[in-house]
């Protein structure tokens, strides 16, 4: 079993996709307790995984390959094997995948209308997320790329709000136009190191007896070609990410789209491109990672006032939260701009806790649109009367994306900001500064939002239902684990992290 656990886990979604199948659509409360329990193979799986995870162990573990497609090139044909494989660095996002996944099947009990669609497309995505973070291999990456934007692009679409076709459409184009790129670079590679397997790739593209990196040798790789992979690769992942100015398809599509699609964009889809950042740029090219340090730690600067400043101005609280997105995935390329220990692990720490404390909060945010049909802080006030236990969760989520000790956001960001005042104290000064502008848009959304006086017409509002109940429970838990505990992720991290940053320079 072990030498197919990868295989069983990426695909395990795919049951529930077959069962979904032979049940009627007449049957809505059947389909939806399919849909949700199929998420739950996955997340036991994922959770066997972390249990049985070597601490200590270098490289990929439950690491194995097969003979897939040849590719004819001239008169020869060139095999590209399947290959699957787990570190420290991808079983996090892996666990973070699976919880995010079982949580938006939860909050997906709201949608009104085909919901065997839905469904079906819900878990081809989140066999599309455990294929990104299990593949190491190129080509297998796109093809589960791909398989995470087709199905979302139908999920804006179908199931959102008023302008979710334009949405969808944007979002569509600006994730169509990063797969293009990549896949360029992927071709390119694939030409000069004659592999897409990752591990291949790095060896090659980094060992200095290797000819990729021997002038005058057949099959040299110039700096020139190195920087231009490298730049072109930066600027797909900066889409998924996503960097200023590359951001405005998250705005629309987390102001158009179903709650239970952005809990998986925001918490999942977008630590994307962090992961890759680090898996491939930082592994392929880490000369320039070194070199271009400054460059990322701008852009991530950039992200976090610019979101900053826009989300203070917001009114509505599902924009407030976007660019909220926009300024913490800012402090990410904050810790990787450090190319240190502290910095990567924090940048790993910032995507994970990200990813539980955003999809806590548009959860929570959703709720509170469906009891008051608006999301805009100028239209509520003083839910915590007819709402304390909603209120309370979305105040302590909120509490959290600010960073407040004892949750995973703090550590995240300390991680980060420490690792960057070690080498550039003046460009994280200034990224500093955003840690203020966050914990004022952050209050003043929970205070316009919870406290006051509370409109005559939400007096009576239901509170959380007991199903509402599970997924506050689940990833808030999460968030104080890693908060009080940080080791459970620091700790699968620590062989990975150390076998990448020592070629950096860090």
């Amino acid at each position: 079993m072990a030498n197919y656990f990868l295989i069983i886990l990426t695909f395990s979604p795919l049951l529930g996709v077959l069962l979904l199948a032979f049940i009627p659509k007449s049957l809505p409360g059947t389909v939806k307790a399919i849909g949700i329990l199929a998420t739950l193979v996955p997340l036991v799986l994922t959770f066997m995984l972390y249990a049985n995870f070597n601490l200590v162990a270098e490289g990929m573990q439950l690491s194995q390959q097969w003979n897939w497609i040849r590719i004819p090139i001239g008169e020869q044909a060139i095999p590209i094997t399947f290959e699957v494989g787990v570190d420290g660095l991808s079983m996090p996002l892996l666990v973070l995948t699976t919880v995010i996944s079982t949580m938006a099947a939860v909050a997906a009990l709201s949608i009104n209308k085909r919901w065997k669609e839905f469904y079906i497309l819900f878990l081809i995505v989140e066999m599309g997320m455990l294929g990104v973070f299990s593949s190491t291999n190129l080509f297998q990456f796109f093809i589960f790329f791909e398989f995470t934007i087709i199905p979302l692009f139908f999920m804006m679409g179908i199931w959102g709000y008023m302008d979710r076709e334009r949405a969808a459409m944007k979002f569509l184009l600006y994730n169509g136009v990063g797969s293009a790129i990549m896949l360029i670079v992927f071709v390119t590679l694939f030409i000069l190191v004659g592999t897409l397997s990752m591990e291949e790739i790095r060896q090659l593209l980094t060992d200095p007896m290797s000819p990729r990196n021997v002038p005058n040798l057949p099959g040299y790789i110039p700096d020139s070609i190195r920087f231009g992979l490298f730049l072109a690769l930066l600027i797909a992942f900066a889409i998924k990410i996503p960097v200023v100015p590359f951001h405005t398809w998250m705005l629309k599509a987390y102001q158009e789209a179903h709650p239970a699609v952005i809990m998986i964009s925001s918490g999942v889809l977008i630590k994307i491109g962090g992961y890759a950042l680090i898996r491939m740029n930082a592994a392929f090219f880490p000369e320039w990672m070194n070199q271009l340090s400054t460059l990322i730690a701008v852009l991530g600067v950039i992200n976090i006032l610019y979101g900053a400043v826009l989300a203070l101005v917001q009114d509505e609280l599902k924009q407030m939260l976007a660019y909220s997105s926009v300024s913490h995935m800012g402090i990410m390329l904050l810790g990787l701009a450090a190319t240190n220990l502290q910095g990567f692990q924090g940048a790993v720490f910032q995507m994970v806790s990200h990813g539980l404390i955003a999809a806590l909060m548009f959860y929570m945010v959703s709720l509170v649109h469906e009891r008051t049909g608006t999301s805009n802080i100028r239209e509520l006030g003083g839910l915590a009367k007819s709402m304390p236990m909603i209120s309370g969760v979305l105040l302590t989520a909120m509490m959290a994306s600010a960073g407040l000790p004892g949750m995973s956001g703090f550590i995240s960001e300390f991680l980060s900001f420490v690792g960057l005042f070690g080498v550039k104290p003046v460009i994280a000064a200034v990224g500093a500064l955003g840690l203020i502008l966050t914990a004022a848009y952050l209050l003043r959304a929970i205070l316009g939002t919870t406290f006051g006086p509370i409109q005559q017409k939400h007096e009576s509002l239901s509170d959380a239902q007991a199903i509402e109940v599970v997924p506050m429970v689940v990833l808030l838990s999460l968030v104080i684990l890693i908060g009080v505990y940080p080791a459970v992720l620091s700790e699968p991290l620590q062989t990975t992290l150390q076998n990448i940053v020592p070629r950096i320079g860090g």
